[in-house]
Parts: structure tokens; C-alpha cells; sequence
């Protein structure tokens, strides 16, 4: 176990040291896929389109026939979507054709309507030029046995309009890891109940669930532990089976913090728990057997920001997606930051476009770590590196997003 206050880089570099991905594969319907692991590169079934298509209303007709304008044809008979024209055109002849229609056999071009004139069963086109493009080519989009989706691919929603497409209804996909989350102290309630007194309502907790289930996983909540060992063990008896086990308060070295001895009398090997950061310092991080246990600082904005660099990224980590731990983008803060200190600092902000299109950030005046306020209001951290000297407003910063 390392004594001394770990650098943000370190202590995520051995969160992840150990973050094996996890090798149950589940099969998922479409709706439930979304936003999973696809385990195994993903063929198509079908080919796209199934046949050559009109991409427009009009008329098809053999391209030889409609070299030299205008000419008048026979309509022999229709195409719509869902219905093909079972006939084919031959010298002479047109076919009534709407979008998405097969192409009838004999045809090799579209006629948009704008340009043809329809007089009972015959069609005189008038100007215009044979356009390719009107006709989407049988397999134009993909082949059966094409490859189109990789492994290790967190499903967009586009990625499953593909996948549907390629005529799959169900994929294999990672299983999500289940992060069970904890609340202690005797001075929480749940939302919902009137506190008393000197109680409050227990709130990082589902903003935290919902950190988790943005980053693919399913999170479990397991109530609020009262600061006694026996409430604590008896809450963790409910996170057996989860993958990641995060505790919220209590995971300093105060009297009342109990979370690392009862964890440590259930056999986990604790690696650190400080962090150089604020806010957040007290991070406690350890394994019981395969769980990752995680314990975060009470403080809302504390154990939000440390979800955000730590819980996250090992989410990915069990996921099989590469790491995506604090990656900041570049903005232009406006306004003057001081030199910082010993712990890197990850102060709330605001962003805009500036006139010139720039990425601009404000920080939050008031950076108390209890204040949930602001918060809300924030959407983005101003990362300030351990030792980093003051910037003028105007200067360049790097900026995590909170988009979730």
C-alpha cells in the first residue's frame, strides 16, 4: 500500500493495472444492445439493397430510348415500394416507378417526373439527361459476408440501425459490469424523507449511478450504511456479484470512518487512499478477490469529480474499450486563474462559443466542495496540473467535459 498522496496519473494508472475486460458474453436484442461491447466482428446477413432501386418518382426505361428528347413511350405498368412490376420494358416502353421500387428487368434508367408528361398509358419525356445516380445499384450499401462492424465497438445507435439492416436481431455483447454503490454516515436519509436533526439527504449516490450507466454499465444501489461495522458489512453482504463496489463517504482516516477497516477485516488488499487533487483527496482503492472497491470522498462535488477520473475510465476498462481516462480538449478560460498548489485541482466551469468560434470556459466563482448548486450549473472542469503557474484570462487550459 503506498502512505504518500498518489498523482491523479498514478493512481489510475493501478486502477487500470488490474482492470481485466469481462468474458461473459451475453446475446442482446437490438434495444438492449445499445450502448454494449460487440465481442465478435459482426457479417451481414443480406445484402443492401436487395435489388437495383429507384431513388426517385418517375419512370423507368431503357436509357438507349431517351437519348434523343422528346420521345414519347408506351406505359406498360407500375412499380411501387413493396410491389415490383413482374413485366419488363422493352424498345419503346416506360414503367411507372415511385422511390424504392425495384428496377423492372430491361430498364436501365430513371426519368424523374419533373421532366416527363403523362397522357392515359403513354409518357412523353421532354428534357433532361439520364442521371446513374437514380438507380441505387443491388448491393451498392453491402454484400452478405461483408464485415462491417468490428469488435471491441460500443454500439451507437447508428450502429444498430447497420446492424439491423444487415438483418441481425440480436448481438453478442459484453456483459456490463455491475458497479454496486453505498452511502454511509448516520447523517444521511434518503431523498424523499424529511431529515432530521443534523441529517441531510443522501444525493451523490444516484448522481453517480447515473456517471455509471452512462459509461455502460448497470449500476445496483445498496441503500445507506449507518457508521457502525456491523450496518456496513451487512450492506456489503448485497454487492456479491458485482464487478466494482464504490462507497461513498467515510473512507478517510477520521474515527468515525469505518469503510477501509471493514473492508480490510473482508480480506481486501488496499492499495492507496489519498490522491494529490482536490477536490477529493481521501480516494481509497483496493480488490476483495475480483471486485474493485472504490471509496470515494462524502463531499458531493468530491465524489462526482473522482467518479469522473476514476470510476469511468475502469468502467471502459471492463468493458474491453480502450482507455479514455481524463482526455481534456484546449479552451480559452475567461478568466485570470492563480498559480496552483501541490494537488492538481479540478475546478467546476462553465463553456460557450466565443464570437471568434472558440471553446471558452468560466470558472464557477464559488469551488466549495460541498455545493451542488453550482455543480449543476457547471458543465465542464478546469484541469489546473500540480505546480501549474497562473494563466491570464484569455490563456489556454485544458477542459474535461461533464456531458453526462
Amino acid at each position: 500500500m503506498s502512505s504518500r498522496a498518489l498523482t491523479v496519473e498514478e493512481a489510475l494508472a493501478r486502477i487500470l493495472a488490474g482492470a481485466t475486460p469481462i468474458a461473459d458474453v451475453q446475446r442482446r436484442d437490438l434495444l438492449a444492445a445499445h450502448g454494449q461491447v460487440l465481442v465478435e466482428p459482426l457479417a451481414a446477413l443480406l445484402t443492401q439493397p436487395p435489388f437495383d432501386a429507384s431513388a426517385m418518382d418517375g419512370y423507368a426505361v431503357r436509357a438507349v430510348d431517351v437519348a434523343s428528347l422528346p420521345v414519347t413511350l408506351a406505359v406498360v405498368g407500375e412499380a411501387a415500394a413493396g410491389r415490383a412490376y413482374e413485366g419488363a420494358v422493352g424498345k419503346g416502353q416506360a414503367a411507372r416507378i415511385f422511390t424504392g421500387a425495384p428496377v423492372p428487368a430491361g430498364a436501365d434508367a430513371i426519368v424523374i417526373q419533373e421532366n416527363a408528361i403523362r397522357d392515359g398509358n403513354r409518357v412523353t419525356v421532354r428534357e433532361g439527361t439520364t442521371d446513374l445516380e437514380h438507380i441505387r445499384p443491388r448491393g451498392g450499401d453491402f454484400k452478405a459476408g461483408d464485415n462491417l462492424l468490428p469488435a471491441g465497438r460500443r454500439l451507437s445507435s447508428r450502429d444498430i440501425v447497420l446492424a439491423a439492416a444487415m438483418g441481425h436481431a440480436a448481438l453478442p455483447v459484453r456483459r456490463p459490469p455491475v458497479v454496486a454503490i453505498l452511502a454511509t454516515g448516520d447523517e444521511l436519509v434518503l431523498p424523499g424523507v424529511n431529515p432530521g436533526p443534523s441529517q441531510i439527504v443522501c444525493s451523490n449516490t444516484f448522481g453517480i449511478a447515473g456517471m455509471v450507466r452512462a459509461a455502460g454499465a448497470t449500476p445496483r444501489l445498496l441503500g445507506i450504511a449507518r457508521d457502525t461495522s456491523e450496518s456496513l458489512a451487512d450492506h456489503l453482504d448485497r454487492a456479491a456479484g458485482a464487478d466494482v463496489v464504490v462507497t461513498v463517504g467515510g473512507a478517510s482516516v477520521g474515527d468515525h470512518d469505518l469503510v477501509g477497516p471493514v473492508l480490510t477485516s473482508r480480506g481486501m488488499a488496499l492499495d492507496f487512499w489519498k490522491i494529490a487533487m482536490r477536490p477529493g483527496k481521501p480516494l481509497m482503492y483496493g480488490r476483495v478477490g475480483h471486485q474493485h472497491v472504490l471509496g470515494l470522498p462524502g463531499n458531493p462535488v468530491s465524489s462526482l469529480v473522482c467518479a469522473r477520473l476514476f470510476v469511468m475510465p475502469l468502467v471502459r476498462a471492463l468493458l474491453g474499450l480502450e482507455p479514455e481516462p481524463s482526455r481534456a480538449i484546449e479552451a480559452r478560460t475567461a478568466a485570470s486563474l492563480a498559480a496552483n498548489g501541490p494537488r492538481a485541482h479540478y475546478m467546476r466551469a462553465t463553456t460557450r462559443r466565443s464570437a471568434d468560434g472558440v471553446l471558452e470556459v468560466t470558472p464557477i466563482a464559488n469551488q466549495d466542495s460541498s455545493l451542488m448548486r453550482p455543480l449543476a450549473d457547471a458543465d465542464c472542469l478546469i484541469v489546473r496540473p500540480i505546480g501549474a503557474p497562473a494563466v491570464p484570462a484569455g490563456g489556454g487550459v485544458p477542459v474535461l467535459t461533464l456531458d453526462f
